[in-house]
């Protein structure tokens, strides 16, 4: 029996020692699966090295496995295929889902832009990592910002979001597929594949990448991705233990900010087939939430905004997401079917 995801309902019996109390230990690790992008392993070793210092306890008392999903097998084979057509988010998680759920590995890290918006059962996503800068980083060797390009140059990029806000400001440029982690990305910028491409501000941040020719785009100019630079931890839903030790890395304010982000998501039906942005910010006690939703083409936009209490959240992202439908008309989605 499974679920919407082809995943087990049954989670497998694990290690009994990982069912009581006891910290991690050298002898016997708490188990951190991820993908082996060289993105995903600086947001693993980051987990870890919070777990570690939260709890006092070296970093062998944690072990990363890099499990291979079939997105990634597929990304490597259809390199220049857009990722709509080889399937959907969780292509780059159910392997690792699976892992967790038949016991091999503890928690998933994850960067929580990249997560559907729904878990199979017997998982949990609800730890966050203070979040890192949100922006899109503008890359280009030659030019500052996308006003700076000249007519008809060559953008790479693989995200619906961010070709569909590239045709609503600028039409008259040609944007190629540009599919690859963040270093295939920049070898293709580098070999003349594109003059320009994006990439998100926190996974160069994060990987130390300085040396980049990298512009923040304004979020006034262009809203991110819902959750972009947020890592996200899952987890096995009946592991108290587990549960204990990310709460002492978990960060509220994130939380907060990625739960209406996702809600707004969640009411819109979003996938990877879906050119939808948002950001919520916190203002003392209050949250503002932005949301944006377009044609694939460039040819529709609608933006708006939304403020109320943190704790609201949730209910003001789907408020948002109906507020924006209402404003697009129906069949605004029709062209996903």
């Amino acid at each position: 029996m499974s679920n919407h995801s082809g995943l087990p309902l049954a989670i497998a019996p694990h290690n009994a020692a990982l069912m009581t109390n006891a910290k991690p230990s050298p002898d016997a690790p708490l188990k951190i699966g991820t993908r082996g992008s060289p993105l995903a392993l600086a947001q693993a070793h980051e987990t870890r090295d919070r777990l570690a210092a939260a709890h006092d306890l070296p970093q062998d008392a944690f072990e990363i496995v890099v499990i291979t999903t079939t997105g990634d097998n597929r990304a490597m084979i259809d390199a220049d295929r857009p990722l709509k057509e080889i399937g959907n988010k969780g292509l780059f998680t159910k392997e690792i889902e699976e892992a967790m759920l038949r016991g091999d590995i503890d928690i998933a890290v994850h960067s929580t832009k990249d997560m559907p918006v729904a878990q199979p059962e017997g998982l949990v996503l609800e730890c966050f990592l203070p979040r890192e800068d949100v922006r899109d980083a503008f890359i280009c060797p030659e030019f500052g910002s996308i006003h700076d390009l000249p007519e008809g140059a060559v953008v790479g990029t693989s995200s619906l979001r961010r070709r569909a806000q590239l045709m609503v400001r600028r039409p008259d440029l040609k944007v190629v597929e540009f599919r690859g982690n963040v270093q295939t990305r920049l070898k293709k910028l580098g070999d003349g594949v594109a003059q320009a491409t994006f990439l998100a501000l926190a996974g160069l941040n994060r990987m130390d990448m300085s040396d980049v020719p990298a512009y923040p785009v304004n979020p006034d100019d262009m809203l991110p991705a819902v959750a972009q630079g947020a890592i996200s931890i899952e987890r096995r839903a009946d592991d108290q233990r587990v549960k204990t030790l990310l709460d002492a890395i978990h960060d509220t304010p994130t939380s907060h900010r990625v739960l209406a982000e996702r809600a707004f998501l969640a009411e819109l039906d979003g996938s990877c087939e879906t050119p939808i942005a948002a950001l919520a910010e916190l203002d003392g006690d209050e949250l503002r939430l932005r949301g944006e939703i377009l044609k694939p083409d460039g040819s529709a936009s609608f933006a708006g905004e939304t403020r109320g209490l943190i704790a609201d959240g949730p209910v003001l992202g789907r408020a948002l997401a109906r507020e924006l439908l209402e404003q697009a008309g129906p069949g605004f989605f029709d062209w996903r079917r």
